[in-house]
């Protein structure tokens, strides 16, 4: 018998405060046109003052919960994947542990920017087949509105605010890829290409920083990348892209998640499209696509899901599973 990492419940949140493209257009030079040409979003959330990424990770995780039927004593873990902790440390993770009242367990943050989720859930994957835990809410939560340069109008456009969760329990399987769950993982990282997106601020600097982007190049080797790490992990898997129900890509740019589509040979019929809704939360993406999916009832159980993301690092990766 085999033990699968099995979705039972999933949750998000987002910010009151929506911000359409004319916001920028007022003041930038740019226009609702010239954003959603080149990125497909057409609105995004900020959070409000004193709303901190633990707020917005507890909010989703609290509705994850629900959606499984689950009080927080009922996990084992929590693992938050963000980019934007409240503090240095210790872990947001811990603070949401302490917002849901969790007496129990452990909670830690993994940071991969925005492929931080897909490194959370291999996580959260591992820790259930090793048997060290039974239970894993695994959350994505950003507040990346605080990174921006309002000045560079080829950044603050793309990025957004928000949270999602996922309940993953042990249920045993066949060990075959018609169990549910977590079938496959491909995790990969290319230190050579920090550059190409990272903040230029932290404890060396003594400031927050802001977001800076080489979008050209990051588009690149996003397409080709990404690709790439999808099959990768149907192959582990035993499938191939035929098999595919839905991609549910991070949702950074929409001329990349159709890029990718094209090079598995899928229609975006079968594609999961938030990104003009939430614009680019980096590791809150994932999470907030699969539970804005569930809700409009595009996903069914038994469904072959595979998402993947890249983010600052280079740091990139894929989960195939079955719903």
């Amino acid at each position: 018998m085999t033990t699968r990492a099995v979705v039972i419940g999933c949750g998000h949140y987002l910010p009151a405060r929506i911000v359409p493209n004319a916001e920028f257009a007022a003041r930038l030079d740019t226009s609702n046109e010239w954003i959603v040409a080149r990125s497909g979003i057409e609105r995004r959330h900020f959070a409000a003052e004193g709303e901190t990424t633990s707020d917005m990770a507890a909010a989703a995780a609290r509705m994850a919960l629900q959606d499984a039927g689950l009080v927080p004593d009922d996990l084992d873990a929590i693992i938050l994947a963000t980019s934007t902790a409240d503090l240095t440390f210790p872990a947001a993770a811990t603070m949401v542990q302490d917002k849901l009242g969790m007496t129990g367990g452990f909670a830690f943050d993994v940071q991969a920017v925005c492929a931080g989720f897909i490194f959370a859930l291999a996580q959260a994957n591992a820790l259930i087949i090793a048997g060290q835990a039974r239970r894993v809410l695994v959350i994505g939560a950003e507040t990346f509105s605080r990174l921006m340069d309002w000045d560079d109008r080829t950044t603050c456009v793309l990025f957004g605010d928000g949270a999602g969760a996922l309940v993953l329990e042990a249920q045993p399987g066949t060990g075959t890829s018609d169990d549910r769950g977590i079938l496959a993982c491909d995790l990969n990282s290319d230190g050579r290409h920090r550059a190409l997106l990272y903040v230029d601020g932290g404890v060396s600097t003594g400031t927050i920083g802001h977001l800076r982007m080489e979008g050209k190049e990051v588009f690149r080797h996003a397409v080709e990348k990404l690709a790439e790490t999808a099959m990768a992990a149907l192959d582990k898997a035993g499938l191939n892209p035929g098999d595919i129900d839905w991609i549910v890509p991070h949702q950074a740019n929409i001329r990349i998640i159709q890029g990718t589509a094209k090079k598995l040979n899928l229609p975006m019929d079968n594609v999961v499209v938030t990104v003009q809704d939430h614009g680019n939360t980096s590791a809150a993406s994932i999470p907030l696509a699969l539970s804005v999916a569930k809700a409009r009832g595009q996903l069914q159980p038994g469904q072959l899901i595979v998402t993947e993301a890249i983010g600052g690092g280079l740091a990139w990766g894929a989960v195939a599973l079955r719903w």
